[in-house]
C-alpha cells in the first residue's frame, strides 16, 4: 500500500529477509544465486544500491524481469532495489519499475517482511564522477557523428552518471513514518560517518582533479549521520549498507553495523 506522504512495501508471504550487496548490473547472476545456488523461496531480497539501472535502455531491464520471472514466481522470491551512486535515481519513483517480483522502490520507502519493517534510503558520492562525466561526453560526441546521439530530455535515457546521485536528508519523512511505523532496520546504500570505510578506495587521487569531491563526500556521510541522530531514538537492530565493495561489521550503540561486500547476502532474522 501507498501513504500520501512515503510508500509501504508489504510482502505478507514471505518467510525470510535478505540483503544483498551492490549488484553493478549482474541482474541475472543474482537471480541464479537466489533462486539456483542457494535455492531460497518465500525470500525478499533488497538489493542496497549500485543496483545498474540507467546505463542501458529501459526495455534491457524489462527483459531481465521477462526472463527471470517464471524462475522468481516458482521460488515464490522478490528482489527490491534501492538507489546508489551507480543508478539513474529516475528508475526509483516507485511507478517506472515496479513488477510483481521485481520493485525499484523511492527513497524513504519502508519495507515489511518476515516481521521487520524496513527503512530505505539511497544515494552516495561517485569517486569517480569526473572521469565517468569525460567517458560519457567522449561516447556522446562520437555517437553524435552518427546522428545516434542521445534525447537530452528523456529522463531514461542511458548514461554513465547523474548529478543528482547524493543521499538526501528528509526529516519531516522520518518524523511521518515513525509517528505510523515502528523501524526495527534500515538498509542505505552509504554509511554514517562513525562506520567503515572511513576512506574508499582511491580517494585522494580522484580529488586531485575533482575539487569538491572531498567536500561533498564529507557532506553524504553528514546526512547519514543526520539519518542515525533521527532515529537513534527507535528500537533499531541492524543497519545494512553496501557502497564500499568490502565486508564488515560492527555494534554500534546497540546497532548491528553490517557493510556487504559486493553480491554478497545477509539475512535479517
Amino acid at each position: 500500500m501507498t501513504d500520501s506522504n512515503y510508500p509501504i512495501y508489504e510482502f505478507p508471504d514471505s518467510k525470510y529477509l535478505v540483503v544483498c550487496g551492490d549488484i553493478h548490473g549482474d541482474f541475472n547472476i543474482l537471480v541464479n544465486k537466489v533462486c539456483v545456488q542457494y535455492q531460497m523461496t518465500d525470500t525478499v531480497v533488497i538489493v542496497a544500491g549500485d543496483c545498474g539501472f540507467g546505463f542501458e535502455r529501459k526495455g534491457y531491464y524489462d527483459n531481465i524481469v521477462k526472463r527471470n520471472a517464471q524462475r522468481m514466481n516458482l521460488a515464490n522470491n522478490w528482489i527490491v532495489f534501492v538507489r546508489g551512486n551507480h543508478d539513474n535515481p529516475a528508475y526509483f519513483d516507485g511507478k517506472t519499475f515496479v513488477h510483481k517480483r521485481f520493485l525499484a522502490i523511492p527513497d524513504y520507502s519502508v519495507v515489511r517482511a518476515n516481521g521487520h519493517s524496513v527503512l530505505c534510503v539511497g544515494g552516495a558520492i561517485s569517486v569517480d564522477r569526473s572521469y565517468r562525466i569525460e567517458a560519457w561526453e567522449h561516447n556522446q560526441k562520437k555517437l553524435h557523428r552518427f546522428g545516434h546521439a542521445n534525447d537530452e530530455a528523456d529522463l531514461l535515457a542511458p548514461n554513465y552518471y547523474w548529478s543528482d546521485e547524493a543521499p538526501i536528508f528528509n526529516k519531516d519523512a522520518i518524523v511521518n513514518i515513525l509517528a505510523k511505523n515502528r523501524i526495527d532496520a534500515v538498509i542505505t546504500h552509504t554509511a554514517p560517518s562513525f562506520c567503515e570505510l572511513q576512506s574508499k578506495s582511491g580517494r585522494e587521487s580522484w580529488a586531485e582533479k575533482d575539487t569538491t569531491l572531498l567536500q561533498d563526500i564529507q557532506q553524504e556521510r553528514s546526512v547519514m549521520d543526520a539519518i542515525f541522530n533521527t532515529l537513534k531514538s527507535q528500537d533499531i537492530t541492524h543497519w545494512c549498507y553496501g557502497h564500499f565493495h568490502q565486508s564488515w561489521h560492527s555494534m554500534i550503540d546497540g546497532i548491528f553495523f553490517k557493510m556487504l561486500d559486493i553480491m554478497e547476502l545477509y539475512e535479517l532474522r
